[in-house]
């Protein structure tokens, strides 16, 4: 039972999870940015922040002439050197990350969270620079805030959207009834097209009629061949 034992173990010996979270600080400082799993990220987060306060610490010695000679602060400098082995991150820590955030009282770091991972489907996270991070957020997010809730929509507004729906119901109302005027107007056509043509069609019949019965009354007259002879 791991009853009162801080840390995550992460699935690795005490010297692997030693030397993972000193190559997590490394790029961390190098890049000021990195993504990685969630439980990484909040296990970097107090190991990566305490080299930071060392930076600080050492920043303050120096200004302050606390190093004698005006020297650098060499102790925490080699502390932090046990852990931040390339010289390059160490130097870039010391004297552009120390300086920029020398004035925050801690909290030099921000985890955000990502979605799952394709493949073993673990949580990723972002873990970057507070003072690095987007322009979005800090002081500039509150103003956008306080903005929006001070401003209130205007009467004619509110007006105009709660009389949408009416002007609505009345455009389809509108259109309904063109819609069955036009096919009352389209069946009354075709019925008059259908009359019309039926009494066209029995007049016809009956002049056809007419002239069959006139034909049949009219007597056939007598050839030449069949006229009598006298004797």
């Amino acid at each position: 039972m791991r009853h009162a034992v801080k840390g995550r173990k992460l699935g690795r010996t005490d010297t692997h999870r030693k030397s993972l979270l000193a190559n997590l600080a490394t790029s961390l400082f190098e890049h000021k940015r990195i993504k990685t799993t969630e439980s990484k990220a909040k296990e970097l987060r107090p190991y990566a922040e305490k080299l930071i306060t060392r930076a600080v610490h050492a920043l303050n010695n120096e200004q302050n002439n606390k190093v004698p000679n005006g020297e650098k602060d060499v102790h925490n400098r080699r502390v932090v050197g046990r852990v931040i082995r390339n010289k390059a991150v160490l130097q870039e820590l010391f004297d552009t990350i120390a300086p920029a955030i020398g004035t925050r009282p801690g909290g030099y770091l921000r985890i955000t969270k990502l979605e799952l991972r394709r493949g073993d489907n673990a949580r990723e996270a972002v873990i970057e620079l507070v003072d690095w991070s987007n322009p979005q957020d800090g002081s500039i997010k509150k103003r956008v805030r306080k903005a929006r809730v001070k401003t209130t929509p205007a009467p004619a507004t509110v007006v105009a959207t709660a009389s949408a729906p009416v002007v609505e119901e009345t455009v389809v109302e509108d259109v309904v009834e063109t819609a069955e005027i036009a096919s009352e107007e389209l069946v009354e056509t075709v019925e008059t097209i259908a009359e019309e043509s039926t009494n066209e069609v029995v007049e016809a019949s009956v002049d056809v009629a007419d002239e069959v019965a006139s034909t049949d009354e009219t007597p056939a007259e007598p050839s030449e061949d069949e006229t009598p002879k006298s004797e």
